[in-house]
Formats: structure tokens, sequence, C-alpha cells
């Protein structure tokens, strides 16, 4: 047998040796468990490779249910996985706190995707929770809470419904996507877009590779993306300065009419246009790509910029 046969014989085993853990059935195990609380409290869930979905329920109870996806053929072999998975649903006054956990393989070296046991989370909480949630490998939903939310996935999508405090939600690997949040927002992702209704607070929003959409800012927006375009409308008077800035795209704004603020507006990849506002230019620092000056009087600075595109600005 030559060199060449032998390598590709080798090969060959390892990817047949790889194949078979993809290939295993998922036996799925449900867990469940309820708390009395007070109507008032905060949900903590940290879970490894797995989803967190988390809706308000109308009563004080907090109902958990835990899927385990179980990477295995027999119930046998799934009960001697579930050996090294650490699961733990208590309660801790008025909060409740989830977590998911796996214990590594001891050797460090392993077959196919891991963990071998992923655990997702389905919980029903009172309106009035605030929720902390962590996963390393799944997506967030949230539904319609009034209390502050905190999300972080490594892997995964954001959705968030209408939030009726402050949300800070972060993801290295999906969109984010948020109805709307009667408080601060701050919403970031490295590979995704992000989409949002209204924001009654204060909006910073960050991607490196995608789009943002805002329906309605109320408060000071910042807004930037590496790779997208920006398409924001701004709600009344503009309180503070606002800065939208895009390397990959137009960037579109829509304010009221009369609003007052400072214009500072600028693109290398494109024209600069204002349209239906009452503006006065500073011949100096006006061109098809450049373009600043005062509106209705002048105000906070609404700061736009790209690097491959347009910049316009229009009344709403």
């Amino acid at each position: 047998m030559n060199n060449t046969t032998s390598r590709f014989l080798l090969v060959a085993a390892i990817v047949a040796a790889t194949a078979i853990p993809a290939a295993q059935a998922r036996i799925e195990r449900v867990v469940e468990k309820t708390f009395q609380v007070q109507p008032t409290g905060t949900l903590h869930v940290d879970t490894q490779g797995g989803s967190i979905r988390v809706n308000p329920s109308g009563d004080s109870i907090v109902k958990i249910t835990a899927k385990q996806k179980i990477a295995a053929d027999t119930d046998a072999e799934a009960d001697e996985l579930l050996k090294d998975l650490e699961l733990s649903m208590e309660q801790d006054g008025s909060d409740v706190r989830v977590s998911s956990k796996y214990e590594r393989n001891r050797n460090g070296f392993r077959f196919g995707s891991w963990p071998p046991v992923q655990v997702d989370f389905e919980i029903s909480v009172p309106s009035a929770f605030a929720t902390d949630l962590h996963t390393s490998g799944g997506s967030i939903v949230v539904g319609n809470l009034d209390g502050k939310v905190e999300a972080r996935t490594s892997g995964g999508s954001i959705t968030l419904g209408k939030i009726g405090a402050a949300v800070n939600a972060r993801t290295a690997g999906g969109s984010v996507n948020l109805e709307s949040a009667a408080g601060d927002a701050h919403l970031g992702t490295s590979g995704g877009s992000i989409t949002v209704g209204r924001v009654a607070g204060r909006a910073e929003l960050t991607t490196s590779g995608g789009s943002i959409r805002v329906e309605s800012a109320d408060g000071a927006l910042r807004a930037k993306t590496s790779g997208g375009s920006i398409r924001a409308a701004i709600a009344g008077a503009l309180h503070d300065d606002s800065e939208l800035s895009t390397s990959g795209g137009s960037v579109r704004v829509t304010v009221d009419p009369k609003a007052a603020f400072r214009l500072e507006a600028s693109s290398s990849g494109g024209g600069v246009k204002v349209e239906g506002l009452r503006m006065t230019m500073e011949e100096s620092n006006r061109s098809r790509t450049r373009l600043s000056g005062e509106v209705n009087g002048g105000g906070p600075v609404l700061k736009l910029r790209s690097s491959g595109g347009s910049v316009s600005v229009h009344v709403r």
C-alpha cells in the first residue's frame, strides 16, 4: 500500500468516525418545575448550548420547562450522558435561578458537537418580572414584560417584545429585534442586523455585520454599523446629541418638521441631501458630500456619517 492510499484511508476513517455522532438519534427528556413567587422579581437563566424563551403569565407563578436533547441512540446511553449534566432550578427569595452546565470531556478530545446534552428552556413568569438571560449556543426570545431585560448569547438571535423598562442585549452570532422599550436600549451584534420599533429612552445600537432600522427614537440615538445601511426616525424634539454612522451603506433619517438641531452630515461614498427642512447652511461646509448648518434655529447635534453610500434627511 503506497503512502497516498494510506493517507486517503486515514482521512476516510476520521471522517467516518466524526460522522457517527452526527448521525445519532436525539432522545428528548422533559423536566418541569414551578415556583410560587412575588409579582416582582428577577429570573436568572444560564445555559450551555441551548435556547431560552420567556413569556408573561397572568399569575404569580414561575413555570419552567427544561427540554433535554440528548445525542444518544438508546435510553441507556441517554441516562449515562445525563450523569454529567448539572441542571439546577431554585428559588432565591423573590428571584428564580436556573442553570444548565455539562462537564467537559476529561481527556480533552471529542468527536461531534459539544455538549452532547443540550437544554432548551421555556419559562413563564409574572409580567412584572425582570430577566437576566445567558446562553452560549442558542437563541433568546422574550415576550411582553414590564421588567428590565438583560440578554446575552454567543450563537443565536435575540427577539424581544414590548419591554416596560430598559433593555441590554448582545449576541455574537445573530440578529437583534426589539418591538419597544420604555427605557434605554443597548443592543449589539457582531453578525447580524438590528431592528427596533420604539425606544422611549436613549438608544445605543452597534453591529459589525448588518443593517440598523429604528421606527421611532424618542431619546438620543447612537447607531453604528460596519456592514449595512441605517434607517431611523427620530420622534419629536431632539433632546441630546445623536450620531449615526456606517462604513458599508447609506444613512436615511426622518425627523419632525419642527425639530431644532444642528446637522453635521457627510459621505465619502455618495451625496448628502436634506428635504423639507428650514436650514441655515454654512457655505464653508456645504458641498455634494458634506453639509453643516442649523435647522429651525439649532440645538443638539445630529451627526450623520457614511463611507459607503448616501446620506439623507427628510421630514416625517
